[in-house]
C-alpha cells in the first residue's frame, strides 16, 4: 500500500502540468492575453478585490501610465503609437476599476484604520498628505484642475484641430501624390504607401480627438467618486460604525484623497503623454532631439536668455545666486553653440571648396543639342503665372488630364509636355511646337476670360474684340466680374488656362499620326496583355514589321480614329496581310473590322450618321483617274477637275453646317483614300468614310449628294 500512493497521484500531476502547460499556451496568443485582461478590468467592477491584489493592480496602473509617457517621448512620429486611444481606453477603464474596488473597499473597512485599502493608497495618504487629509483635498484638487483645464483641453484641442486640418488637406495632398505619380517621380507602391499614411494621419488625429474626452471624462469621475467616498464614508462611520464625526471625517478622508491622488497621478502622466503626441505633429525624431536641436540651434537666443537671467539677479531683493547660475550657464552654452556653428560652416564650405576644385569642368555633350522636344509650350513673361496659378486651374493641372483624356478616347498616350518661358514672345504671346516647329499660337489677356456667343450674333458686354485661337471664332476678352452676366445671358466663357488645353488638344490631334514614333508603338505592343502576346508574335516579323503596325496606326489616328481597341486592330491587320502587303489596303481592311467604333463615333445626339454620298459621276471619275498597282497606285486627275470637286464638296458642306449638321463623306471603299486626301487640304475635320464603314446596325440619313 504504500508503494501504491506514488503511482495513484501520477496521473493527477500529469494532468496539473497539462492545464498550466495549455494556459501557458493560451497567454501565449496576444489576442487572448488582451481579451482576459479587459474581461479582468470587467470583473474588478463586480467583484470584492483583497487589499493586497488591489496593491499590485495600483503598481501595474502606475507602471502603465510611466510606460506611456515614455513611449510618447521616444517615438520619431504620432503615426508610431497609433494605438494610443485604445492604450488611453484600457488604461482609463483600468483606473475607474480600481477606483471602484478601492471605494468598495473604503467604505467597508475605513473605520480599520489606514491600511483598510491597502498599503498602496496608505502610503500616499502619508507621504504626499503628510497625513492631513486638508494638504490632501487641496493637492487633489490642484491636480484634478491640472489635468482637466490645462493638460486634457489643450491636447483635446491640439487633436481636434489637427484633425480637421488633416480632413481638409487630404484632397490637395492625394492630388499631389497623382501628381508625382503621373509625373514618373514616385513609383505605384510609393504612391500607395503615401496615400495610406494620409488616411492613418487623419484617422489617427481624429480618434485622439474623441479619445481625449476618456481623460476628461476620467478627471470628472474621479472627482465626483472623492465626493461620494467623503459623504458616504463619514455616514457609514457615525450611524454605523459609532464613530465620532471628526474621527470618521480623519478616517475616511485620509483613505478617500489618498486614493484619489493614486488614480489622479497616473492619469495626470497619461494626459501628459498624449499632450506631448498630438503637439509632435510634423516633427520628425524622438522628444528631446526635436527639442534640444531646435531650442539649442540659436545662439543668439541663449545669448539673450543669458543677459536677462544676469539683469535680473543684480536686482535687489532677487536671489542671486539661482539666477546668476542659469545665466553663466546659458550663457556658456550659447558661446559654446556659437564656436561649434562658426566651425561647422568653415568645414561645409572647405568641404564644397574641395568638391569644386576637384571636379572637372563638363562641358555639356553636343548630342544634347541632337535632342528635340515633341512637344513644347512656350509663354511669354506675362502668362507665367498661368502655371502657378493657386486661385483656379493651372495649365499643367489641365495638361496632366489632357493625357488621361486622349489615352481614354484615342489610345494614344501622349508624349510629355515640356514648359518654357521664351523672352522673344510679345508677353501675352503662347506658341505651341511639335518637333521643333511652329504649330500653333494665340494671344491671351490672364486676367480676363474669353466670352463667344454660340449663335454667331455679336456680344453685349464691354472688351476688347479678339478671335478664338483653336477655331478662329470671333469671340470678346472682358473683366472677370462680368462672368455671371456672360452666364446669364447664354454666352460661352473660357478661362485663359482653358483655350491654352483646347488650342494644344486639337494640334496634338492633328499631329498625332507624326508624334506615334517607332518607339512608342513597341511600348504599345510590350503593354498589351499576355494573353494577346501570342497574336503579336505570329505577326512580327512574319508578316508585318512593326514600322508595317506603325503606319497603320499613324493613318488612323491621321483621321482621328481610336487606336484604344489595338487587339482588334492586331487582328484585322493580320487577316489583310493575308492576301497583300500594301499598307492602305492593310488600313482600309481595318476601318471595315472597326466600323461599328467608327459609326459611333460620327453619330449625332440622337445616334444617327447623316451622310452625303458621291454620285456616281464623281465616283467614275475617281475611279478612271487611279492608275497604278498596289504601292504605285496614284490618283491622276485634271486640276480643273479637281477644283471643281473640291468646290462641291465646300459648298455642299457649308450648306448643311448653316443648317447645324455635321455630315460624313460616304465613298466607295477602293476610292475613299483619294478622296481623303483630297478633302483634307481644305476641310481637315471632314469625316470621309468607305460603305464598309458603316455598320448594319448603324441608323443612316442621307441628306444629299455631290
Amino acid at each position: 500500500m504504500a508503494e501504491a500512493a506514488p503511482d495513484a497521484q501520477a496521473p493527477a500531476s500529469l494532468g496539473t502540468a497539462a492545464m498550466f502547460g495549455r494556459l501557458q499556451e493560451v497567454l501565449r496568443r496576444g489576442e487572448i492575453a488582451l481579451a482576459l485582461g479587459v474581461i479582468s478590468i470587467l470583473i474588478v467592477l463586480i467583484l470584492p478585490m483583497p487589499p493586497w491584489l488591489l496593491d499590485v493592480c495600483l503598481a501595474l496602473s502606475i507602471t502603465l501610465s510611466v510606460l506611456v509617457l515614455m513611449t510618447v517621448l521616444f517615438i520619431e512620429r504620432p503615426l508610431d503609437f497609433s494605438t494610443f486611444p485604445t492604450v488611453l481606453l484600457i488604461a482609463t477603464m483600468l483606473r475607474l476599476a480600481l477606483n471602484l474596488a478601492s471605494t468598495r473597499l473604503i467604505l467597508a473597512n475605513g473605520h480599520e484604520g489606514t491600511a483598510a485599502a491597502g498599503h498602496v493608497i496608505e502610503a500616499f495618504g502619508n507621504f504626499v498628505m503628510d497625513g492631513n487629509f486638508v494638504i490632501g483635498i487641496i493637492v487633489f484638487g490642484i491636480l484634478v484642475l491640472v489635468n482637466f483645464v490645462v493638460i486634457t483641453k489643450g491636447s483635446g484641442r491640439i487633436a481636434e484641430v489637427s484633425a480637421r486640418f488633416s480632413l481638409d488637406a487630404m484632397p490637395g495632398k492625394q492630388m499631389a501624390i497623382d501628381a508625382d505619380l503621373s509625373a514618373g517621380l514616385i513609383e505605384e507602391g510609393d504612391a500607395r504607401a503615401r496615400r495610406k499614411a494620409l488616411e492613418d494621419e487623419s484617422t489617427f488625429f481624429g480618434a485622439m480627438d474623441g479619445a481625449a474626452k476618456f481623460v476628461r471624462g476620467d478627471a470628472i469621475a474621479g472627482l465626483i467618486i472623492t465626493f461620494i467616498n467623503v459623504i458616504g464614508g463619514i455616514i457609514i462611520g457615525v450611524a454605523q460604525q459609532d464613530m465620532s464625526f471628526g474621527d470618521a471625517s480623519q478616517a475616511y478622508t485620509l483613505l478617500t484623497v489618498g486614493d484619489g491622488l493614486v488614480s489622479q497621478i497616473p492619469a495626470l502622466i497619461i494626459s501628459t503623454g498624449a499632450g506631448i503626441l498630438v503637439s509632435k505633429a510634423g516633427v520628425t525624431g524622438s522628444a528631446d532631439k526635436a527639442l534640444f536641436a531646435q531650442l539649442g540651434g540659436y545662439p543668439s537666443a541663449l545669448g539673450l536668455s543669458s543677459f536677462l537671467m544676469i539683469a535680473l539677479a543684480l536686482l535687489p531683493g532677487i536671489p542671486m545666486v539661482p539666477f546668476l547660475a542659469l545665466g553663466g550657464m546659458t550663457g556658456a552654452a550659447a558661446w559654446m553653440l556659437s564656436k561649434r556653428q562658426v566651425q561647422a560652416d568653415n568645414a561645409a564650405a572647405a568641404v564644397k571648396a574641395d568638391e569644386a576644385a576637384k571636379a572637372p569642368v563638363l562641358e555639356e555633350p553636343i548630342s544634347t543639342a541632337l535632342q528635340i522636344d515633341n512637344i513644347r509650350l512656350e509663354l511669354g513673361y506675362g502668362l507665367l503665372p498661368l502655371i502657378n496659378n493657386e486661385r483656379g486651374q493651372r495649365v499643367t493641372d489641365q495638361i496632366k488630364s489632357l493625357r488621361r483624356q486622349l489615352a481614354a478616347e484615342l489610345g494614344f498616350v501622349l508624349p510629355s509636355v515640356r514648359i518654357q518661358d521664351n523672352l522673344q514672345l510679345p508677353a501675352n504671346t503662347y506658341v505651341v511646337r511639335v518637333k521643333e516647329i511652329e504649330a500653333g499660337r494665340g494671344d491671351l489677356r490672364p486676367n480676363m476670360i474669353l466670352v463667344m456667343d454660340p449663335r454667331g450674333e455679336k456680344i453685349g458686354l464691354p472688351g476688347e474684340e479678339t478671335t478664338e485661337p483653336t477655331f478662329g471664332l470671333p469671340a470678346m476678352w472682358v473683366d472677370q466680374s462680368a462672368r455671371e452676366e456672360a452666364l446669364f445671358r447664354g454666352y460661352t466663357v473660357v478661362d485663359p488656362p482653358t483655350i491654352i488645353t483646347t488650342h494644344l488638344t486639337e494640334l496634338v490631334k492633328d499631329h498625332m499620326a507624326e508624334l506615334l514614333s517607332h518607339a512608342e508603338t513597341q511600348k504599345l505592343l510590350d503593354d498589351l496583355p499576355k494573353d494577346h502576346q501570342k497574336l503579336i508574335a505570329d505577326m512580327v516579323p512574319a508578316q508585318i514589321s512593326v514600322g508595317g503596325i506603325q503606319r497603320v496606326l499613324q493613318s488612323l489616328l491621321g483621321e482621328r480614329v481610336s487606336i484604344r481597341d489595338l487587339p482588334g486592330i492586331l487582328e484585322g491587320i493580320s487577316e489583310a496581310c493575308g492576301y497583300t502587303r500594301n499598307i492602305t489596303s492593310i488600313t482600309e481592311h481595318v476601318r471595315a473590322r472597326l466600323a461599328r467604333q467608327i459609326s459611333d463615333s460620327v453619330a449625332d445626339s440622337a445616334g444617327v450618321v447623316p451622310l452625303i454620298t458621291l454620285s456616281p459621276e464623281w465616283e467614275q471619275s475617281f475611279a478612271e483617274a487611279i492608275h497604278g498597282e498596289g504601292e504605285e497606285r496614284q490618283l491622276a486627275m485634271a486640276p480643273s477637275r479637281l477644283q471643281q470637286f473640291i468646290t462641291s464638296v465646300r459648298q455642299t458642306f457649308e450648306r448643311y453646317a448653316m443648317m447645324g449638321e455635321t455630315p460624313v463623306l460616304l465613298t466607295s471603299p477602293a476610292i475613299r483614300p483619294f478622296v481623303r486626301s483630297i478633302v483634307e487640304r481644305f476641310r481637315p475635320t471632314t469625316v470621309v468614310m468607305s460603305q464598309n464603314e458603316i455598320h448594319a446596325r448603324a441608323r443612316i440619313k442621307t441628306l444629299g449628294q455631290i
